[in-house]
């Protein structure tokens, strides 16, 4: 492991490109893996749908919001989903113009496996960086994520 130099450089990338290259390059890792488990029609737009906690019981337009889209790009992405048989929009009970998605049997199949090549990178990520560093990127994230900031 290489060490940093705590000085920063003016050629050293911005916190949201080191955010950003990252969470990108998980988004392909997923989807490659994703594809040669046997969800090849998946492509990299989808996981704007599937991200973290996933679609499941939730509307489109609170799909939409989370992953910064208008509700009509989330709504082409959802139907494409629903056409490839990941998931489902059934209306809700108490109001029949509110829609929520549900996954399918294959859905969950899918879901199942992005869970296992997350916990995949994640060992990935642990094994360079250390379990400390590992431990204190992932506790600065989370604080992050529980802050006013998002």
């Amino acid at each position: 492991m290489s060490s940093v130099s705590p000085k920063k450089r003016a050629e050293d990338p911005r916190i949201g490109a080191l955010l950003r290259v990252p969470t990108q390059a998980i988004h392909r890792r997923i989807i490659a893996g994703l594809n040669r488990a046997g969800f090849d029609d998946l492509r990299l737009p989808h996981v704007a749908v599937l991200q973290n906690p996933g679609p499941d019981g939730y509307r489109p337009s609170e799909l939409a919001e989370r992953a910064g889209m208008s509700k009509q790009a989330m709504n082409q992405l959802l139907h494409s989903l629903e056409q490839l048989g990941y998931l489902t929009r059934r209306d809700t009970p108490a109001d029949g113009r509110a829609r929520i998605v549900h996954f399918t049997a294959r859905g969950w199949a899918m879901q199942a496996k992005l869970y296992e090549l997350l916990a995949d990178i994640e060992a990935e990520w642990r094994a360079v960086l250390g379990d400390a560093h590992f431990d204190q990127l992932q506790a600065l994230l989370c604080e992050v994520w529980e802050s006013e900031l998002v």
